[in-house]
């Protein structure tokens, strides 16, 4: 009888020790998909963070292209009518427009065709620019309008 209240007691421990051990497999398997579910919801949380930064700082792209065909009005008049009102106008407006991220694209030197588009070619240095046929502008570090330009063919 010894015998067998032992064999069941030694049972009832396996069984014991098998049950713990399923509890601690159950344990670690939430306890890892707790990890991953954190890791995902603070992914998220950073993926929307950088989009609404990116929102509001590209918020003003489509007024500024819109307000754009106005401002090649006041540099063709600067450009051609010398009159110092204007000039000071397109100075402010200028800053103005730096002061919020957007800049004028710098087209003296090589022709750079992702800020800068060849509408016509010319007598002159091969891949240079010889003249800005229309300002360019990047706000901050995207191209919203691309300057058109006119592109040396070489002599």
């Amino acid at each position: 009888m010894n015998k067998t209240i032992k064999n069941e007691n030694d049972k009832s421990g396996k069984k014991k020790i098998n049950e713990n051990k399923d509890l601690e497999n159950q344990i670690a398997s939430l306890e890892d998909q707790l990890k991953r579910a954190l890791a995902d919801y603070q992914n998220l949380e950073r993926r929307v963070l950088e989009e609404r930064g990116h929102s509001i700082k590209y918020a003003n792209e489509q007024l500024l292209k819109q307000l754009l065909p106005s401002f090649d009005n006041l540099y063709l008049a600067e450009k051609y009518l010398q009159d110092e009102g204007i000039k000071l106008t397109v100075q402010k407006l200028t800053e103005s427009l730096e002061q919020v991220g957007v800049k004028r694209i710098a087209v003296d030197g090589k022709f750079d065709p992702n800020k800068m588009e060849a509408v016509d070619v010319s007598d002159g240095e091969k891949d240079m620019v010889v003249e800005e046929l229309r300002p360019g502008f990047v706000l901050f570090d995207k191209v919203i309008r691309p300057a058109q330009v006119r592109v040396g063919k070489g002599r």
